[in-house]
Formats: structure tokens, sequence, C-alpha cells
């Protein structure tokens, strides 16, 4: 065990998310919550019966990273697409109140993604997915491809949410990694993955899969601590990325710095009710503390608070700079387990 940086000494890192110009590109959807109660099974099937109290629609996927970002303090863009139809015209009012710029091209002939969630009790009943998983439009896909090229060199992060919907291909991959390599600044690049599009991040700055989606990316089993080391380094291998980040739900995260560097942080969580969105939250905290210049250990660090925070919260939360403060205030110091080579704690 090595101790890490006392949480308290974090907290000087927050106040350098304010107005960090990050960039999201990936899969937006609208994520759609019926909340109530079950008093009930239904005389029809055995099925409980759902009496809805409220309902609420907020930005998800790519969305949901963008408006933790804003809510952590930085400046996110985001650049999507949506349907044509109510649900995208929606989310563009959604993403508004949530201060976040985007730009969206909106395809006549596809719907946007709508995940509802009828939750009961705290807890998830049921999903209901409407998605398609056609790529873009050629016309989207120029969209996104040159707003990429005149984007990426004022940013200092880009993420990179792929939820597999059809907007991560191999042409706006090209044009990213072609922005990035014509930009005289370099932003660094996050990939929130999915395996089917393993092979289109290759020089990812950082992969962050959870361990389910990194097994199925090695092609391999996952679950014991050499199940995840096999695995992290066949996606060093084969994305040829810089840093490795892998969730590994209860048992915190698994941070590869190097092939030989690991280090697992344990998780922050106090209580779990729902683990909706917690992935974004991780991701843009990565972003915002990289982006605010620290190393990638530090960085992790937050980001693990934050889904401490997310998960104890219904649905998908947004988490915010303030809560994430209170967090660090009254963490008890954090003991890393080292997997792998030689750990060296940052300077807060």
């Amino acid at each position: 065990m090595t101790d890490g940086p006392a949480p308290r000494t974090l907290l000087p890192v927050l106040d350098q998310f304010a107005g960090q110009p990050i960039l999201v590109l990936g899969d937006l959807m609208c994520d759609h919550y019926l909340l109530g109660e079950v008093g009930r099974i239904s005389p029809e099937a055995p099925v409980p019966v759902v009496r809805v109290r409220s309902e609420r629609h907020t930005a998800g996927g790519a969305g949901n990273v963008a408006r933790n970002l804003a809510a952590l303090g930085a400046k996110p863009l985001l650049l999507s697409a949506v349907g044509d139809d109510d649900a995208g015209r929606m989310l563009t009012a959604i993403l508004e109140a949530d201060g976040v710029e985007a730009i969206l091209a909106r395809e006549l002939d596809r719907p946007t993604t709508i995940k509802t969630r009828i939750i009961a009790q705290n807890q998830q009943v049921v999903r209901v997915d409407r998605e398609t998983e056609a790529p873009l439009s050629e016309t989207g896909r120029v969209l996104l491809t040159q707003s990429l090229r005149r984007l990426v060199a004022s940013v200092a992060v880009v993420v990179v949410s792929d939820y597999a919907k059809g907007v991560i291909d191999a042409a706006v991959m090209a044009a990213l990694r072609e922005a990035v390599q014509a930009s005289a600044r370099k932003p660094l690049v996050l990939v929130d993955p999915k395996p089917v599009n393993r092979d289109l991040y290759a020089g990812a700055d950082l992969l962050t899969p959870n361990l389910k989606e990194a097994a199925e990316m090695a092609g391999l089993p996952g679950g014991s601590r050499l199940d995840i080391l096999k695995a992290g380094l066949a996606l060093f291998r084969r994305c040829h990325c810089r840093h490795l980040c892998i969730t590994l739900g209860p048992e915190g995260i698994a941070l590869f710095r190097e092939p030989s560097d690991v280090l697992r942080i344990p998780t922050a969580a106090r209580r779990v009710y729902d683990v909706t969105g917690a992935g974004d939250s991780v991701m843009a905290a990565l972003a915002c503390g990289l982006a605010a210049g620290r190393d990638v250990l530090t960085a992790c660090m937050l980001a693990n608070f934050c889904a401490g925070i997310a998960v104890s919260q219904v649905g998908a939360a947004a988490v915010t700079r303030e809560e994430l403060a209170e967090a660090l205030r009254q963490a008890p110091p954090v003991h890393l387990e080292q997997w792998l080579g030689t750990a060296v704690v940052p300077e807060p």
C-alpha cells in the first residue's frame, strides 16, 4: 500500500477547472426518467405496477459528459448529432440550460436516441431504448469533421464519448487525429470506448473502459487482478494508448500510468443507488484535471471521488465542483494499492 496525496490537498486543483476549454465528441442521447412507487403486481401479468410521481429529461451519453464538465466549472463544447424531431429540439434546449455550447448535425432520417428508465423506490425497474446504430449521413459527417479541424486547436482536451450509436467512425477519428497533429497546442485525447470500435482509438492519450469493456476489447476474461493486468497490457499493444484507466465498480479504479506501472485506487463511494452515468462523471473529472495541467494520478483520484458522488444519486448525475470539494474535505486518507511498478505520489 502507498499513501496518495491527502484529499484536502487536492482542493486547489478544483479552482483550476474554471473556464478550461474541453471539446466533447460523441453520441448524444436523451435520458428520460419516470420516477414513482410500486404498490402492487399487475393482474394482467406478473410484473410490478409503477405509479409515476414525477418525470424528467436530461442530456445523456456525450451530453452527460458535457454537462458534468459544465458543473465542474469547465467550458465544454459538444459535437454530436440528433434527429430532426421533438426529442432533438428538446435536447438542444436542455443543453443550453445546462450551459453547454453544442454543434449538432440534424439528421432528417435519424431518430434522436431516447433511453427511458422507469425507477421505483430508488431501483431501476426497466429501461426502454429508442435508437439507431446506423452511421451518420455524409452531410452530418462532413459537419463534424470540418468542426473538428476548426476547433481542436482551441481546446486543452478532447473527450471522445463513444456509445456506438453511429457518431464515432473511422473517418471522424481520422479527422480528429489530423486536427491534433496540425495543432501547435496538441490537446490530449481521452476516449471512453466501446469494444465494437476498439480499432478506432489508436494513439489516444487515455482510454477509460470499464472492466467488462476492457475484457471484451482485449479478448480476454476479466475478474482477477491477473486478468485485469493481462487485459490492460493487451490494450496497450492493440491501441497504442499512453495511459489506461479501467473502472472496477465497487473495487475502484485500476490506473495504468504505463504498462509496467499500475495502481489500484479504492472506491470513494459510501453508498450505491444507481451507477447510471458514473462513467461520464469519471471522464469529466479526468478531463478537467488533465486540462488543468495535473498528472494522470491526480486526475484519476479526483475522478474516483466524482464517481462516488454520482453513484449515490438516482439517475445520471452532474457532479458539481462544490459537491466534489465537500467530498474532498470529508474524505479520509487514500491508500493506493501497487499492482506493478513503483508508485510516485504527485504533488498537489
